[in-house]
């Protein structure tokens, strides 16, 4: 497994004319079923599930989950069951996330809505547990301590100096990790996924300070971005992936990149960067849910084909 992510300069007109530069940190290229923040956020719970002589990895997730499918792609690879339960019915046919799941060996169980909002409730978690082998037990986006672990290594092992951090944000797991790697050094911009995604500021505070037992203000929330809410997207952001794909050769996803460098790029023309900046935004991935998503709104986009 590579330890060293790739850093993408990118050039364009409104960088220049502002005086910031860009890279895109590549970690969709980590690993090629397991992309970015997902394969830093299961490193080190694949090796506690070893350590503990687990068998099955229990977890939770939509049915567009790049988690789901990640988990699915963990246990194949590493030799795990893996059981997911999905919010919601099951619907025939699979969509492509639901489908390469299976096609991974993963068990599917569907939750009501109502039940699947107690999936952070100990007792309802010790039901589900009792039917897998030697489980472990994995939370829904995959964020506990052994995630923020992995992701403080997104900046360990940063090869150009920086002066901003930019990260999309859905649980927090991945922009906890980045604030504790930094440990107070930079800026740090997280862009929540989710409509009302303020909430974040504390649940990331609060993963930093179990993490690290320290504090840092070095960061913030952008919550602008969210395009109507989690999964949901307006034409301008569309454009503004074929775009960016047409010009950069770099595909982002809807539900998080897509929004996060949006952001970026509209912070840019408001002159949010001091001039002499150096950004790095890091890609998590999340291109998997191209398919699905493209299936579900009926999409047809050139760079899809």
């Amino acid at each position: 497994m590579p330890e060293i992510s790739l850093l993408q300069h990118i050039t364009d007109p409104l960088l220049t004319q502002k005086g910031v530069e860009l890279w895109v940190l590549r970690e969709d290229l980590l690993h090629p079923g397991i992309p970015g923040n997902k394969w830093r956020k299961l490193k080190y719970n694949l090796q506690a599930a070893r350590e503990q002589g687990c068998e099955t990895l229990v977890t939770f997730g939509g049915a567009f989950s790049n988690h789901i499918a990640a988990v699915a792609a963990a246990g194949r690879e590493f030799g795990f069951s893996t059981i997911g339960y999905i919010r919601g019915e099951e619907t025939l046919p699979l969509n492509p996330t639901l489908h390469f799941a299976t096609q991974c060996g993963m068990q599917l169980r569907y939750l009501s809505r109502s039940d699947y909002r107690l999936r952070h409730e100990p007792h309802f978690q010790a039901e589900i547990l009792k039917t897998a082998p030697k489980p472990y037990l994995l939370p829904e986006g995959g964020t506990n301590l052994l995630a923020v672990k992995g992701c403080t290594e997104i900046v360990s092992e940063l090869t150009e100096p920086w002066d901003v951090l930019c990260v999309a944000a859905g649980t927090g797991g991945t922009l906890a990790g980045i604030i504790a790697g930094a440990a107070g050094k930079g800026h740090i911009i997280g862009f929540p996924a989710l409509k009302g995604g303020e909430f974040l500021q504390k649940d990331v505070t609060d993963l930093v300070q179990a993490y690290s037992g320290l504090t840092y203000h070095n960061w913030d929330l952008q919550t602008g971005y969210h395009f109507g809410g989690y999964a949901k997207h307006k034409p301008e952001l569309l454009a503004f992936i074929q775009d960016f794909h047409a010009q950069h050769g770099i595909l982002l996803d809807p539900v998080y990149t897509g929004k996060m460098l949006y952001g970026v790029f509209d912070l840019l023309r408001q002159e949010y960067f001091p001039r002499g900046a150096r950004l790095i935004a890091v890609h998590t991935g999340g291109q998997q849910g191209w398919a699905g998503y493209a299936q579900r709104y009926g999409l047809e986009l050139d760079f899809l084909r």
